[in-house]
């Protein structure tokens, strides 16, 4: 068979035309992996060796291992370096463009994505007005809240920084930053101020500078006239007056004024206090809490008052009682007052009036003569304490009020108070809605509370607190009454016995029992159904009796009983009418050391709160005394 010969002059036509039709300039270098992608053909993977030279090849075939071959013998020299940098170096920048522009996509989503939640659909006073809720809410400065509330995000942050309400708390004192008081000065624009200087804890060096306090006043000065709130607490009178010279401007919005000195007992005669304070201008000053500060006793400051509280008056800087009654009578809707550590009046320096005998000790009571005998209506007046006060001027102040309003009164460390006890019982014969009272450290007649409480029957509260004449027969009279006489202070839920170590465990648990409901469920044996009908014949029979059943912390010992705190049905309005007495829901029986452990025990299936101090054993271990 005949082999077609191929003319040398037509292959190399052939050659010399292909050689002649490449381009004279360089490709572009992205264009590069294009022709090596001719190169490697799968002919050339499969035949990557060319035929032998005897073997004679068509002419398709020739071409195409012309076309294949060719690329090898191809040198690159316009293919430079500079070039092939020149074009990644635009790759990056196109990437870079790219990857900028999806960043830009993605934080749109995100914020559209945001939006969707209700939180950021809210109005900014609605997010403003919960932001003040959560910080202004407490009583002290929460700087914390307001921190974290600004990192959240950038939209809470501004909302917050352009709330002036947020910033109207400034507090000053030793180891605050004034930098940070300009701030909330600056933040608050124009709202009321609520002011604390508070120089009570000592300094680096253990004493508090005049300069200090001095400076902390000056950078509050010019912003007296939106102070709502001002409260002052620095260690000694010098210094107290020293900061009040530099409140000499009119406070037209000034509510509150407190004034504390630390060192009460501290007796000063060289300096004289800065009067008068604020100009005599304070027309919304609804209250006055003044602890040792001697601002004699100016009535232009301490009259149409809501809250009075005085204290810390010693020597011959307390107060006398006709200085306590001008000032009451300056204050007819007072609603709390307050007298706190004084030192009584002399009753050798002041004339006394007639003496009403005691019956359970056979002294008189001194009452001293005032200028003004005329009785003070106080009608507002919902609490008062008197607390180490004095007794003649706490005796003589309350002998000339009327307190048809009055529902808590503390009488603390005043000798004997039977005449104070007399005295709220015979306001009790018009009108004396009393809930809480509190006897702590002082002596009485126990006759006398009895004829008190039994005119209480608003009563809910009662604290006698380290009382020696607290005996068994007064818890007798709380507990069940004969059958033709009342109930004493049937809302009573709340009883203290702190520190009454001459109370026995039988009357204790003889009132407690009587002031169980008839439902009770403290014993599974007990239990009643609630369609019980309560007979006006079986009303006798609901009055618990020592001698028809058995003792119930007899029963207790063997009832298996678990739960901690027994429940209770429903309120049987029938029992209700009889006037069947409230449960006791809280006891104090902190150092009464006659009371055991089982007893305590006891008292925990019949009482929710039961108060008892823990011991120390020998070795730090916790046990009930």
């Amino acid at each position: 068979m005949a082999h077609p010969v191929v003319e040398p002059s037509r292959a190399r036509n052939a050659a010399t035309f292909s050689r002649a039709t490449e381009p004279t300039t360089p490709p572009p270098p992205y264009d590069f992996h294009d022709a090596f992608s001719v190169v490697y053909t799968p002919e050339t993977r499969l035949n990557p060796l060319p035929k032998a030279p005897d073997a004679v090849s068509s002419p398709g075939e020739i071409s195409r291992t012309q076309s294949v071959t060719r690329p090898r013998s191809r040198t690159t020299p316009n293919l430079s370096i500079p070039h092939l940098r020149e074009a990644l170096h635009s790759l990056e920048s196109k990437m870079a463009s790219l990857l900028t522009e999806r960043d830009l996509l993605e934080s749109r989503l995100e914020q559209a994505v945001r939006m969707q939640s209700p939180i950021q659909r809210l109005p900014n006073e609605l997010l403003a007005s919960i932001f003040v809720i959560g910080v202004l809410d407490r009583e002290e400065e929460d700087s914390l809240m307001l921190s974290t509330l600004m990192l959240v995000c950038r939209y809470w942050r501004e909302v917050a920084v352009n709330t002036p309400m947020l910033w109207s708390r400034i507090v000053t004192g030793t180891n605050r930053s004034l930098e940070r008081a300009r701030m909330k000065l600056e933040r608050s624009k124009s709202v009321p101020l609520h002011v604390c200087v508070d120089f009570s804890r000592e300094g680096e060096h253990g004493t508090i500078r005049t300069e200090s306090i001095m400076h902390a006043l000056d950078l509050l000065r010019p912003a007296i006239w939106r102070w709502q709130t001002f409260h002052l607490t620095v260690p000694n009178r010098p210094q107290a007056h020293a900061a009040l010279t530099r409140c000499k401007e009119p406070a037209p919005l000034l509510e509150v004024l407190s004034v504390r000195i630390l060192h009460s007992m501290q007796e000063d005669h060289y300096s004289n206090p800065p009067l008068p304070l604020f100009d005599r201008h304070t027309p919304r000053l609804r209250s006055c809490s003044f602890t040792s500060f001697h601002f004699n006793w100016d009535l232009g400051l301490v009259s149409q008052l809501r809250v009075l509280k005085l204290g810390g008056y010693w020597n011959g800087f307390s107060p006398s009682i006709d200085v306590i009654l001008g000032i009451l009578r300056a204050c007819p809707l007072l609603e709390e007052l307050a007298l706190r550590n004084m030192s009584d009046v002399d009753p050798e320096s002041c004339a006394l009036l007639e003496a009403d005998p005691v019956e359970h000790d056979g002294f008189p009571d001194k009452f001293l003569r005032v200028n003004d005998m005329r009785t003070i209506q106080l009608p507002r007046l919902v609490k008062a304490s008197f607390y180490y006060s004095g007794i003649l001027r706490t005796r003589t102040i309350l002998s000339l009020l009327s307190l048809p309003a009055l529902e808590r009164i503390e009488l603390c460390f005043l000798d004997n108070v039977s005449s104070l006890i007399e005295h709220l019982r015979r306001q009790s014969l018009t009108s004396l809605p009393l809930h809480h009272l509190r006897i702590e450290s002082s002596f009485f007649n126990e006759l006398k509370l009895v004829r008190l409480l039994l005119r209480l029957p608003a009563l809910v509260s009662l604290e006698l607190v380290d009382v020696e004449d607290v005996s068994p027969n007064l818890l007798k009279g709380l507990s069940t009454p004969p059958v033709s006489h009342t109930w004493v202070c049937p809302k009573l839920t709340s009883l203290s016995l702190e520190g009454c170590t001459t109370l026995d465990w039988e009357a204790l648990r003889s009132f407690v029992e009587s002031r169980l409901p008839a439902q009770s469920r403290a014993f599974p044996r007990q239990l009643i159904p609630h369609n019980a009908v309560v007979t006006s014949t079986a009303s006798a029979s609901l009055r618990p009796s020592s001698s028809s059943r058995s003792s119930a912390s007899e029963f207790a010992a063997h009832a298996s009983i678990l739960s901690h705190i027994p429940t209770t049905t429903p309120s049987n309005p029938t029992l209700m009418s009889l006037g069947w007495p409230q449960r006791l829901h809280s006891i104090d029986l902190t150092r009464c050391h006659q009371i055991t452990k089982e007893m305590v025990q006891w008292l925990r299936m019949y009482v929710e709160d039961v108060k008892y101090e823990t011991a120390q054993g020998v070795w730090g271990e916790h046990t009930l005394a």
